[in-house]
């Protein structure tokens, strides 16, 4: 076998929705997402209790996926399900999707919003979206959603709650 080849070979990945008992896979979503964006104050110095990862998995409402690559999670997407008042619909909104750096370029995110998209239309919800920063460290999350969806120009705003 090629070196080519034995890298492709290892470059396998499967993607499936966490379920609740799948606590250790969602602390491995924390530290993909920890390395991928570089904020390990984020996503892991204050790392939540195994009861309130589980009690997250229970809920219909979050969509948890990942990438595995044996049993190893090298990539996630966490989504949540918003039912709409205007009409009878849900939107699904991505909150976060990396991949750890190792492992781009492989079509992982493209598959993990296709498998959201799955879930999206089991569920009746109209649209999938999601924000991304505009800064140039976020092109590459740019081009990928640009490829898949249409673009919309809006502000974010936080809104403090003290």
């Amino acid at each position: 076998m090629r070196n080519s080849e034995a890298k492709t070979t290892a470059r396998k990945f499967n993607i499936m929705r966490l379920v609740p008992g799948q606590v250790a896979q969602f602390r491995q979503v924390n530290e993909v997402f920890a390395r991928a964006f570089d904020d390990p104050d984020s996503y892991s110095a204050h790392k939540p209790r195994d009861e309130y990862l589980q009690g997250l998995l229970q809920k219909p409402h979050v969509i948890v996926l990942v990438a595995l690559a044996g049993d190893e999670v090298v990539a996630g997407l966490v989504a949540y399900v918003l039912e709409k008042f205007e009409q009878e619909r849900s939107e699904v909104y991505i909150y976060d999707l990396g991949v750890r750096e190792d492992f781009r370029r492989l079509g992982i995110a493209t598959s993990l919003i296709n498998e959201l998209k799955r879930h999206a239309r089991e569920i009746g919800a109209w649209v999938v979206y999601v924000q991304a920063d505009k800064g140039e460290e976020d092109i590459p999350a740019q081009r990928l959603y640009e490829s898949l969806g249409e673009r919309e120009d809006v502000f974010h705003y936080d809104i403090d709650v003290d």
